[in-house]
C-alpha cells in the first residue's frame, strides 16, 4: 500500500508508515490529520531520536501528464506515486482568447494609436506561460514532498531521446551507448516519430520492426533519417529493394492497405497514389519532432530549478526509463515510468499495493471583472468577493445532504455563490444547488484537484 507521511511535534518528517498503522494512531488519539493531500499525520507526542530513512524523488516530465514517485533506494520500495496532469493547453487557449478580445477592442476604439506590441523584452530563460506552468507544478510538488519526508536525492528524465547518440552510434565517452540501451533509445524515438504504425501499410497494434528506407546493401546508412517502422509482412516483402522499386511492385499494391492510409482507393493503383505515399514517407523520415524539442527545453529549465534545492540531481533519458521498466515487468504508466528513471533504479522494485494519487492542476481562478460572449462583449458580472459562507471556489468539501431531492454524500471541488447555494464537482459529475449548511471543508483550495 502507498505509505502515509508522518511529522513529529516540530513538523519534522519521520518515516512514512503503513495505512493500518496510521488508522491505529488516529483511533488512539496519538496523531491528527495534518494535511489531506498528500495524506499526512502529525504526532501529538514527542519522539526521541528517530531514525529516518532517506528517500529519492523520481520525476518523469511529460507534455500533458508528469509521473512522480518516491523510492527507497536501499530497499527498493516505492513509497508513494502520483500522476500530475498539467493545464498548459488551457493556459494557451485562455491567452489566445484574451489576445483576440484586446485586439478587437483596440481595433474598434483606438485605431489611430501606434502599435506597441514589440516594445517588450523577454528575460533570459523565458518560457511561454503554458510551459512555465508545467515547471511550476512540478516544483510545487517537489517542495511539498520535501516538507513531509526526508529526501536526499532527485532523479529526473532530462531528455526524451539522446539525439546525438542516434546520429553517431560510435560516439565515445558514454558506456551505455555500446550496450543494449542504444536499441531502446532508437526504437523509442522511431515509435514516437512514426506514430506506432507501419510506414508502408499503416498497420497498428502489431509487431513493428526497424526498417532501412534506403537498404544498407545499396548505400543506405544507419542514421535516424534513413530509418522507419514496418510490420513484419512489409519488411519481408521489401527486403533489400529500393523503396521506389518496392512501391512499384504489384505484390505491394493492396487495396485494403492503401485504404487504411487514407489514400484514395483508385489512386492507390495509379502512379500518383504511389508517388504520394513515397513523398509522405520521405518527408516524414526527415521531419524532426518539434514537440520533443519544446519539451526538452522545459526539462532543462526544470533541471536548473531542481538543482537550486541543493540536492544531487540524477538525470536519465527516455530510452533508459523504458529499458528499466521493461526488464522489471511493469506496465506502461506515468508513475511507473517515474519510478524507473535513471541508473539508480534498484534491481528489484517493491510495487505491490501502490495506488497513485491523481492530481490535476486547476489554477487559482481569474481576475476577469466580467464574463464575455463569443463576440467579446460583456455578458455577466463577476463578484469580487472570494469567500462566501466561509468557503472559497476551489475548496474540496464533503456535503452530507440529509433532506430534499438530493439526499446523499458528495465530495469534490466546490463553486461558491453569494446565495449560499453551491455546486460540487464530484467524480460522478456536477451536483448543483447544494446548501452551504451541508458542507464541511476537507482540503482548502491550493490550485489542484485530487482523486485516488
Amino acid at each position: 500500500m502507498s505509505k502515509v507521511f508522518v511529522l513529529d511535534t516540530n513538523r519534522q518528517p519521520l518515516n512514512p508508515i503503513h495505512p493500518g498503522r496510521a488508522r491505529m494512531l488516529l483511533s488512539q488519539g496519538k496523531a491528527a490529520v495534518f494535511r489531506q493531500y498528500p495524506f499526512t499525520l502529525i504526532l501529538k507526542q514527542e519522539v526521541t531520536s528517530p531514525k529516518v530513512e532517506p528517500l529519492r524523488i523520481k520525476i518523469d516530465p511529460g507534455a500533458k501528464t508528469t509521473g512522480l514517485a518516491l523510492v527507497n533506494d536501499s530497499t527498493g520500495a516505492v513509497i508513494w506515486a502520483a500522476e500530475l496532469q498539467h493545464r498548459g493547453f488551457q493556459i494557451r487557449d485562455a491567452l489566445t482568447f484574451r489576445r483576440q478580445l484586446r485586439r478587437s477592442r483596440r481595433n474598434r476604439k483606438t485605431r489611430y494609436r501606434k502599435p506597441r506590441f514589440l516594445n517588450r523584452t523577454r528575460p533570459k530563460g523565458w518560457l511561454p506561460p503554458s510551459l512555465s506552468s508545467r515547471v511550476a507544478n512540478i516544483l510545487t510538488w517537489v517542495k511539498r514532498l520535501l516538507s513531509v519526508c526526508r529526501v536526499t536525492a532527485i532523479s529526473q528524465e532530462l531528455v526524451r531521446f539522446d539525439t546525438q547518440q542516434m546520429e553517431d552510434s560510435d560516439i565515445s565517452g558514454v558506456g551505455y551507448q555500446q550496450g543494449t540501451l542504444a536499441g531502446y533509445e532508437m526504437r523509442e524515438f522511431l515509435l514516437e516519430k512514426w506514430g506506432r504504425t507501419c510506414a508502408y501499410c499503416g498497420a497498428k497494434d502489431t509487431k513493428l520492426e526497424i526498417e532501412h528506407i534506403q537498404p544498407r546493401s545499396k548505400g543506405g546508412s544507419n542514421r535516424v533519417s534513413n530509418l522507419c517502422l514496418a510490420c513484419t509482412p512489409c519488411n519481408q516483402k521489401k527486403g533489400n529493394q529500393d523503396i521506389k522499386d518496392f512501391l512499384n511492385t504489384s505484390a505491394y499494391l493492396d487495396f485494403a492497405r492503401y485504404e487504411s492510409l487514407g489514400v484514395d482507393a483508385l489512386a492507390s493503383r495509379s502512379v500518383k497514389g504511389k508517388s504520394d505515399l513515397l513523398k509522405r514517407i520521405l518527408a516524414q523520415a526527415k521531419k524532426p519532432l518539434a514537440d520533443t524539442a519544446a519539451v526538452n527545453a522545459t526539462r532543462w529549465n526544470l533541471y536548473e530549478n531542481l538543482k537550486k534545492t541543493g540536492l544531487p540531481v540524477e538525470v536519465g533519458t527516455g530510452g533508459r526509463t523504458k529499458y528499466n521498466r521493461t526488464i522489471r515487468g511493469l506496465e506502461k504508466t506515468h508513475y511507473w515510468d517515474a519510478a524507473c528513471v535513471g541508473s539508480s533504479t534498484p534491481e528489484r522494485l517493491i510495487t505491490s499495493g501502490v495506488k497513485p494519487l491523481l492530481i490535476a492542476a486547476k489554477g487559482h481562478g481569474t481576475r476577469q471583472q466580467c464574463r464575455t460572449d463569443k463576440f467579446g462583449f460583456p455578458a455577466r458580472y463577476c463578484s469580487r468577493t472570494k469567500f462566501h459562507k466561509g468557503f472559497q471556489t476551489g475548496d474540496i468539501v464533503k456535503a452530507v445532504v440529509t433532506s430534499g431531492k438530493k439526499i446523499g454524500t458528495y465530495v469534490g471541488r466546490v463553486a461558491t455563490r453569494a446565495t449560499g447555494s453551491f455546486n460540487i464537482s464530484t467524480h460522478n459529475g456536477l451536483v448543483q444547488g447544494i446548501s452551504h449548511k451541508y458542507c464541511a471543508d476537507v482540503h482548502k483550495k491550493d490550485g489542484y484537484s485530487y482523486a485516488n
